[in-house]
């Protein structure tokens, strides 16, 4: 087989974005940092790599297996292609920027990815995300949120809601066992299988290690998700364990508070839900919502929460709360843009042709020239007018067909 029969193929799960689908990318990443800037969120563009250790300190094992290594040329040391911008933000925060007070930091940039993390993801996700820093009120979470779920409707999402859980829950129920890491993350990971059987047989295997009490209560974790009527249960059940129900009272001022600022969106609760529960330090939510494509029903589209750990390995342990999302698979649930209007203008080097056709482009209009020898046949662009010489004059017309 000749070299060239597969040179154009890519790795599975990377793929290219052609013109359409990458306007509206692009369109969407200006909407987001736009709504964002209108925050006051600034803007930070940290590098695609970074040394390994650097990268990855703090962030656990999940993100450890999600990075690609490479070996740099110049040091001889191992580098990482990132998988996730957030711990880089922290690092400015803490590092280069190292504020007295609140600082609000966005940012957008492909991360790459040695497996998609649920099916039929890219390994390239196009990473947004915002965070705020320094204050460790739940004003910052709602801020979050609501910055979330504005982008999103602006994009043409509809039938938002807002899915809220805790990792204090669980860890107020374990508090003092002798639980050890692994098994901490099996016991997660059942909880948010909603695996009642595997769940028995862990907490079983604890044995007197962890209280009868602690036991039933995680348990009873697997039937808390619904609608608010799950926090008056839970306060019923959770009744001896100060931290878990602190907890409940802020996802309740969460949940009031944005079914206050914005209107139409459904609040709900899964309080076994808790992926990446090593990463987040209290409040964590997931954002769905209904695109217009074909098949686009209920998908998840954003992941958040507070993050209070992220900065204490590089020397400064500051509140943090944000979220993040795939501008590649947001547009992927809106329906395609349709082609842009354009003006198709002969070519020419006229002065007064060349200035109608400056005049017109800063004026934001597009202008597409005819090459010598071609029709104009761009799919991108739907051109609907032409600039035609009138009389002597060059003049903007409806394209004659």
């Amino acid at each position: 087989m000749p070299a060239w029969s597969s040179s154009w193929q890519l790795p599975d799960q990377i793929a290219d974005v052609l013109p359409s689908e990458a306007r509206h990318i692009e369109e969407l990443r200006r909407l987001f940092l736009d709504t964002a800037r209108s925050y006051g969120y600034e803007l930070v563009m940290p590098p695609l790599l970074e040394h390994l250790e650097s990268l990855l300190t703090g962030t656990g094992e999940a993100l450890d297996l999600q990075t690609f290594k490479l070996v740099d040329q110049l040091s001889g040391r191992t580098l990482g292609l990132r998988a996730d911008t957030t711990p880089q933000v922290a690092r400015i925060d803490a590092h280069l920027l190292n504020r007295r007070g609140v600082a609000r930091l966005c940012y957008c940039g492909p991360v790459l990815h040695t497996r998609a993390d649920r099916p039929h993801a890219t390994r390239e996700p196009l990473q947004f995300g915002a965070e705020i820093y320094g204050h460790a009120g739940l004003e910052a979470d709602l801020e979050a949120q609501l910055l979330a779920l504005e982008g999103l409707s602006a994009s043409g999402v509809t039938q938002l809601s807002v899915d809220m859980a805790d990792v204090r829950i669980v860890s107020s129920l374990v508090a003092g066992a002798k639980v050890s890491t692994s098994m901490l993350a099996r016991i997660h990971a059942a909880l948010a299988a909603k695996d009642a059987s595997e769940l028995s047989s862990l907490t079983s295997s604890l044995g007197n290690e962890l209280p009868a009490a602690a036991q039933q209560g995680l348990s009873t974790l697997l039937q808390l998700y619904g609608d608010d009527k799950v926090l008056a249960e839970a306060e019923k059940a959770f009744k001896a364990f100060p931290e878990a129900l602190l907890a409940l009272k802020n996802l309740n001022w969460l949940a009031t508070h944005v079914t206050g600022l914005a209107p139409g969106v459904k609040i709900g609760f899964d309080l076994a839900d808790l992926r990446g529960y090593a990463y987040y330090s209290g409040t964590r939510f997931a954002i769905y919502g209904h695109g217009p494509r074909e098949g686009a029903h209920g998908a998840e589209l954003v992941r958040g929460g507070r993050y209070d750990e992220v900065g204490a390995v590089f020397g400064r342990n500051r509140p943090a709360a944000g979220f993040s999302l795939d501008l590649k698979e947001l547009v992927s649930v809106l329906l395609p843009k349709p082609p842009r209007a354009a003006i198709r203008a002969p070519w020419g080097e006229e002065p007064d042709l060349r200035a109608a056709i400056a005049g017109l482009r800063a004026s934001g209009e597009t202008v597409a020239c005819v090459l010598p020898g071609h029709e104009h046949e761009v799919d991108e662009f739907a051109c609907d007018r032409e600039l035609a010489n009138v009389s002597g004059q060059w003049q903007v017309r409806p394209l004659q067909a």
